[in-house]
């Protein structure tokens, strides 16, 4: 309980500093779920990750206007410069007396890296375009392009953040509950908690 309690107050403050940088309100949890990946995107080739499927240009075409008309890439960009940040932080731990090099040389590799970004925005569109027809890829796109899906765009990340507030009191309420009923049970028991 303790542990669970301790990774939900970690992923409340990431999603605090997603909340004042305004990351969260515009991409949504997805955004908290890509820098979480972060963890896994330097061993992801080494282990064999799956590629994306292959689709028909078609379904790809539609998939790319859904995936850009939702913000993908800006979702995605903080992931470049994680990764290299991961990477130099772990060698400056053993090889201070390096640490301007190091920087040097991150901040050129980031503007090298920069344009890698745009794999994963291609990968996703080729996510999208695997699991739906291009009959559903064209109604998904025609769907964000009228006034109600534009309406989605900005206001579902809103929906997204307040029930994110919203599970995490609930989630405090309930584990008082759970204590409450576990200690009367013990009690009951002769245990004294």
């Amino acid at each position: 309980m303790i542990a669970r309690l301790s990774l939900r107050r970690v992923m409340l403050r990431k999603v605090g500093m997603f909340r004042k940088t305004g990351l969260f309100r515009k991409t949504g949890l997805a955004a908290l779920v890509a820098l979480a990946a972060l963890g896994l995107a330097g061993t992801a080739k080494s282990q064999g990750v799956a590629q994306p499927p292959q689709v028909s240009p078609a379904q790809l075409a539609l998939a790319k206007q859904i995936v850009e008309i939702k913000g993908v890439k800006a979702m995605f960009a903080p992931l470049v410069h994680g990764v290299i940040k991961k990477t130099t932080d772990s060698v400056m731990q053993t090889n201070m007396m390096w640490g301007k090099d190091i920087n040097e040389i991150s901040a050129q590799i980031e503007k090298d890296y920069a344009p890698r970004g745009q794999e994963i925005v291609d990968a996703t569109a080729r996510f999208y375009a695997s699991h739906f027809t291009e009959v559903e890829l064209k109604q998904i796109l025609t769907f964000y392009q009228s006034p109600v899906g534009q309406k989605m765009l900005v206001d579902e990340p809103r929906a997204l953040d307040e029930s994110m507030a919203y599970a995490g009191s609930w989630g405090d309420n309930l584990s008082v509950e759970v204590m409450s009923k576990l200690r009367a049970e013990m009690k009951k028991r002769g245990h004294d908690m």
